[in-house]
């Protein structure tokens, strides 16, 4: 049997973490549910306090594939991607956000783009806000710290989408989308846990790459994302994890390389820059 039609024969889990989602969580399971390839679904939730938990119980109700998971705290979004890909077991996982809205073909689409290739891949979608703006994330390079130090401009880390690639690939794609063998994730040992919120998939991605595999955008699948739900209510929480996840991901893969005056330096940029993100983040959230 030749890659694609292996591919086009192998079950999907849909693994959706989710924390304070009660506003996209119907939608988003109702739209996997539906979702041709899916023969299981597994919800992690991270400790929400609205109507999320009600929302996936009348779901787990409905439809056996689903398995529901409730941590009674917040161990971070790392730790539940591996619980709900490991309370699994079909032969590719699909991480989806709570804020993702899947079309009925959009996971075996991937599917099969992944099947058609000679090696293991790891691939995203293109993803597009409520306004219909690309979200920036789908395509990004691998951060290079030291440049940022010399260019501001060296802090946006999208990469332009290439129409004239089907299959586009990139350092890293977005953990709101992606989809990835069971191989290669238990090869790479999954999502590092020392990361809380953010940078998490850029550690994914790269380490995938590491590995041997392909890391790429499909370009001819799009996904709508309502970016920023589930972290709209703890706004300096993020911050500090996404600050915290940037300078692991430093001290992962930059650090070991460059001298000591260069690591303080990032080290400044970095935890300079929270205060002042954070209050930025907090007067969009009270806005």
């Amino acid at each position: 049997m030749s890659g694609l039609a292996s591919a086009e024969h192998a079950g999907i889990v849909a693994v959706v973490v989710s924390y304070q989602s009660g506003s996209t969580i119907d939608t988003c399971l109702t739209r996997l549910r539906a979702a041709s390839g899916v023969d299981q679904i597994r919800v992690v939730d991270n400790g929400s306090t609205d109507a999320t938990l009600a929302i996936v119980q009348r779901h787990a109700s409905l439809d056996p594939r689903l398995h529901f998971i409730a941590n009674p705290d917040n161990p971070g979004f790392a730790v539940a991607c591996n619980q709900g890909a490991r309370d699994a077991d079909a032969p590719w996982i699909a991480f989806v956000n709570p804020d993702c809205l899947v079309e009925a073909d959009t996971l075996s689409r991937l599917r099969a783009h992944a099947g058609a290739l000679d090696v293991d891949a790891l691939l995203g979608t293109d993803l597009a806000g409520e306004d219909g703006a690309r979200d920036p994330a789908a395509r990004r390079r691998d951060p290079d710290f030291a440049a940022m130090l010399r260019h501001a401009s060296a802090r946006d880390l999208s990469v332009p989408r290439d129409p004239a690639q089907t299959l586009q690939r990139v350092d890293a794609i977005s953990g709101a989308m992606m989809l990835l063998p069971r191989r290669l994730f238990e090869r790479i040992d999954g999502f590092d846990t020392g990361y809380r919120l953010h940078a998490e998939d850029l550690d994914l991605c790269r380490r995938a790459r590491e590995a041997g595999a392909v890391v790429a955008v499909a370009n001819d699948i799009v996904v709508a994302h309502a970016r920023g739900v589930s972290s709209r209510s703890r706004p300096v929480f993020v911050e500090w994890h996404k600050h915290r996840g940037l300078w692991r991901y430093f001290r992962r893969f930059e650090a070991p390389r460059r001298a000591w005056p260069v690591r303080a330096a990032v080290w400044a940029m970095v935890w300079l820059r929270f205060p002042v993100a954070a209050l930025r983040a907090a007067a969009r959230t009270a806005g």
